[in-house]
C-alpha cells in the first residue's frame, strides 16, 4: 500500500476538500484526486462521495481512516528508529570480561545520555560483516590479520595497547616472582584453549610463539573463563596468559598469581572498526573518547606483532 496516498486520503479527510488538502500537501488538486483513486483501486471500495460542500467520507471510508492514521503513525516511528542519533549505538566488545567492555562502561560513565546496545560476536569476519551490513556501528578488533586486509570501507585505529600477564598457580615454579622476561617463558607450557585458528588472536599468539619461543597449548575443550582457572589453580606445570584489564574472580583458595611479563612486555593491540559512510552522532563521540582516554599508552619495551595496526 501506497503510503503517499494513505497520508493524502487522511489530509483530505481533514480538509473535507481536495483542493485544501492539496493546498496543504503542496500538489495539485488533480494528483490529489489521482491517489485516492489509486487507493480505492486498491482497497476495492469506495473512500470518498462528493457533496455540494466538498468530500465526505463513505462508511467504508469513516472504517478505514484510524486505520490509515496507524499506518502513518508506524511509518513515523519506523524512520525515526533508524534516524542518526535516534537509535542505540551498537558495539561488538567479544567478551563481556576483557578491555574493550571496559572501555565501554567507561564510555558509558562519562557519556549516559547515549544509549548503547553492547553485543559480543566472535571473529573479525563475522564483525566486519556485521558493520558492512549495518548490524553494528563499531567492533574493537586486533587488525589486521596477515594475507586478510580490511575492506576499503571499513576504518581502524588503534586505541588501547594491553600488557599480558602470565597468570599462574600457587605451585607454579613462577608463582613467587614479582615479574618474568618473556624470554623466562620458553620451555614452561602455557595453557589457552580459547585460541581458535583462523582467529586474530590465533595469529597474534602465532607470532609470540615464533618469535620468542613460547610453548603455547590449545588443547582441549574451551568450558570459559572459570574452568580455565580452576587447572591453573590445580596444575603446577601450567600457566596461562591474560590480559592487565581483563576482569576476573576466583574463590580465595584458588591462590592465583598475576605476574606482569618484561623485556619486552607483550601488548594486545585493541583497535576500534567502523564503517566510514556510519552517520551516527554517537560514533563520533565514542571515536573522541577513546582518543582522549588512550592518549600516551603504548610505552617502548613492548612487543606486539609487526602486521598490527601502528599507534
Amino acid at each position: 500500500m501506497d503510503l503517499e496516498s494513505v497520508r493524502t486520503f487522511v489530509a483530505a479527510t481533514e480538509a473535507g476538500q481536495f483542493q485544501q488538502a492539496a493546498a496543504e500537501l503542496g500538489v495539485t488538486q488533480q494528483a490529489v484526486s489521482k491517489r485516492i483513486a489509486a487507493l480505492e483501486r486498491n482497497l476495492g471500495v469506495r473512500l470518498f462521495t462528493r457533496t455540494a460542500r466538498g468530500a465526505e467520507l463513505t462508511i467504508d471510508g469513516q472504517a478505514f481512516l484510524p486505520h490509515a492514521r496507524e499506518l502513518l503513525r508506524a511509518a513515523e516511528r519506523a524512520v525515526a528508529s533508524v534516524r542518526p542519533g535516534h537509535r542505540p549505538l551498537r558495539v561488538d566488545v567479544i567478551a563481556s570480561r576483557g578491555a574493550p567492555s571496559g572501555l565501554m562502561r567507561e564510555f558509558h560513565r562519562a557519556h549516559p545520555e547515549i544509549d548503547l546496545d553492547v553485543v559480543m560476536l566472535f571473529d573479525i569476519e563475522t564483525a566486519v560483516a556485521a558493520i558492512r551490513s549495518g548490524a553494528i556501528d563499531a567492533s574493537f578488533r586486533a587488525v589486521a590479520v596477515p594475507g586478510r586486509p580490511l575492506p576499503e570501507d571499513i576504518e581502524s585505529v588503534r586505541v588501547l595497547d594491553e600488557a599480558l600477564q602470565l597468570l599462574t598457580g600457587p605451585a607454579h615454579a613462577l608463582a613467587g616472582a614479582r615479574s618474568v622476561c618473556l624470554a623466562q617463558l620458553a620451555g614452561h607450557r602455557i595453557w589457552m584453549p580459547g585460541i581458535v585458528p583462523g582467529t586474530e588472536w590465533a595469529a597474534y599468539y602465532a607470532d609470540a610463539v615464533a618469535e620468542f619461543g613460547l610453548t603455547i597449548e590449545a588443547t582441549g575443550p574451551n568450558f570459559g573463563s572459570d574452568a580455565l582457572l580452576d587447572t591453573i589453580a590445580d596444575t603446577p606445570a601450567l600457566a596461562t596468559f591474560m590480559g592487565e584489564q581483563t576482569r576476573l574472580v576466583w574463590p580465595a583458595g584458588h591462590g592465583l598469581r598475576r605476574i606482569p611479563v618484561t623485556d619486552p612486555t607483550p601488548v594486545y593491540p585493541h583497535s576500534l572498526l567502523w564503517h566510514r559512510d556510519n552517520p551516527h552522532p554517537a560514533l563520533t563521540a565514542l571515536r573522541a573518547h577513546l582518543a582522549a582516554a588512550t592518549a600516551g599508552r603504548g610505552a617502548a619495551g613492548t612487543w606486539a606483532p609487526g602486521w598490527v595496526l601502528p599507534r
